[in-house]
C-alpha cells in the first residue's frame, strides 16, 4: 500500500514538473522570434550594392510654380517696315518659314522706286553732259578761247553731277535698288517669318507706321513669367528655374531669371520676370503655354537627404538610419518639402547620420518582416 502510494506521487511530480517547462518554452518562444527580428542583417550581396549618404545641414531650399509663355528674344527680332509706298504684288513667304539673310520676302510695285530710277537715269546724263562740257572748256582753255574762270566753272559743273549722280544711287540702294520700278524687301537677319501682316495686292504707306513682316531667330527664346504681388518677395536675379510646356509635358527645359521688371501691371497686378532659354532645337515656339518653377532658398536651415532615401508607409515618412549592417533603426521624419533629388527634414534626423538611399523600401520591408 504504501509503494503504491509513493509511484503515485512520483507520477503527480512528473506531470507538475514537465508542465512546467512546457509553459516555460511556451514563454520564452515568442522573445527568441523577437529577438532574431531585431537582428536583421544586410546580406553582404546587397550591402555592396548598396548607396550610404549622409544628413546634410544647409540653406532651406524652397519652390514656387508661376504661369507664364514663350516669347521671342527682342533683341533678335527685325521688324521690317516698308521705305516707300506702294502695292505688294509678289509675296514669296509663308508665316512660320525660314529664311537667310537678304533673302527675298516680297516685291512690291511703286511710283516712288520708279522716281528713283528716272532720277538715276538723269544725274547719269547729267554727269555725262558735265564731263563734255568740262573736256571741251579744257580745250579751248588750252587754245585761248576760254577763260580760267569758264574752266573752273565746267569744273564745278562735273563735280556737282558726280555728287548728285552718288546722292541718287545711295538714296536707291537704300531703297532697294532695284531700277525697274520695283521694291524689293528682303530679310536683314537668317530666322523664322513670326508675323506676316501683308498680302497680294495690298496697298502700304511708308508712313502707315506698321511692320511687313517680323523675323525672328529661336535659337534663343525668353520665358515671360507673371509674379503676383504676394510672391514677389521669393523671386530673385539669378534663380534656378525649370520650364515645362503642354506639348512636352515629360521634359523640363532649366533657366535662370534673367531679368526683374520692377513694376507691376496695372491690369493683373503682376509683375512680368524674364527667363532666357537656350532652344538650338526649336521645340520652344512663341506663345507656348509655360509652367514655370522658380527654385529659391529660403533663408532658413533645414537637414537634407537625399529624395530616394525617404519611405512613406502608414501616413508618415521613415528613413533608415545605417550604423552596421546589422544596425539599422526606422526613423519617422517630419518633411518640409522635396526639391528635385533633395528632400529637407524638419524633425527626426541630424547633420551627420548616415541613411540608406537606394533599396531603402526593401530593407524596411524586411525589418518589418
Amino acid at each position: 500500500m504504501q509503494n503504491f502510494m509513493k509511484a503515485g506521487s512520483m507520477s503527480r511530480f512528473f506531470f507538475f514538473f514537465a508542465g512546467i517547462l512546457l509553459v516555460q518554452g511556451c514563454n520564452t518562444q515568442p522573445d527568441k522570434v523577437a529577438d532574431e527580428k531585431q537582428k536583421y542583417i544586410i546580406p553582404d550581396t546587397v550591402l555592396s550594392s548598396l548607396k550610404i549618404d549622409t544628413v546634410q545641414k544647409g540653406a532651406l531650399v524652397n519652390d514656387l510654380t508661376l504661369t507664364g509663355k514663350v516669347t521671342t528674344n527682342d533683341d533678335n527680332v527685325s521688324k521690317i517696315y516698308p521705305l516707300v509706298s506702294g502695292k505688294i504684288r509678289d509675296i514669296k513667304v509663308a508665316l512660320g518659314d525660314y529664311v537667310n539673310k537678304g533673302q527675298t520676302l516680297a516685291v512690291m510695285s511703286s511710283t516712288e522706286m520708279a522716281g528713283y530710277s528716272a532720277d538715276l537715269v538723269n544725274a547719269e546724263a547729267g554727269l555725262s553732259v558735265a564731263k563734255k562740257n568740262m573736256d571741251a572748256t579744257q580745250d579751248m582753255y588750252k587754245s585761248g578761247i576760254a577763260s580760267q574762270k569758264d574752266l573752273l566753272s565746267a569744273e564745278t559743273d562735273y563735280q556737282k553731277a558726280q555728287s548728285e549722280l552718288g546722292r541718287v544711287k545711295r538714296v536707291l540702294n537704300i531703297n532697294g535698288g532695284n531700277t525697274g520700278g520695283e521694291y524689293v524687301i528682303t530679310s536683314p537677319i537668317s530666322g523664322f517669318v513670326v508675323e506676316k501682316l501683308v498680302t497680294n495686292n495690298t496697298m502700304v504707306r511708308a508712313d502707315a507706321g506698321t511692320q511687313l513682316f517680323t523675323i525672328s531667330d529661336l535659337k534663343n527664346v525668353w520665358i515671360m513669367a507673371n509674379v503676383y504681388e504676394s510672391n514677389i518677395g521669393q523671386v530673385h536675379m539669378g534663380d534656378n528655374v525649370e520650364v515645362t510646356t503642354l506639348s512636352y509635358p515629360g521634359k523640363v527645359f532649366h533657366g535662370t531669371v534673367d531679368k526683374m521688371y520692377n513694376v507691376l501691371d496695372p491690369t493683373n497686378k503682376v509683375m512680368k520676370v524674364r527667363i532666357v532659354m537656350s532652344n538650338e532645337d526649336y521645340s520652344l515656339k512663341p506663345e507656348m503655354f509655360a509652367s514655370i518653377r522658380v527654385v529659391y532658398k529660403d533663408g532658413e536651415q533645414a537637414m537634407s537627404i537625399p529624395s530616394s532615401a525617404l519611405i512613406f508607409d502608414n501616413s508618415r515618412y521613415y528613413v533608415l538610419i545605417y550604423h552596421s549592417k546589422s544596425d539599422v533603426k526606422i526613423t519617422p521624419v517630419s518633411v518640409i518639402n522635396s526639391i528635385g533629388d533633395r528632400t529637407y527634414i524638419s524633425a527626426g534626423v541630424n547633420a551627420g547620420d548616415q541613411v540608406i538611399a537606394s533599396q531603402a523600401i526593401l530593407i524596411y520591408d524586411a525589418l518589418n518582416n
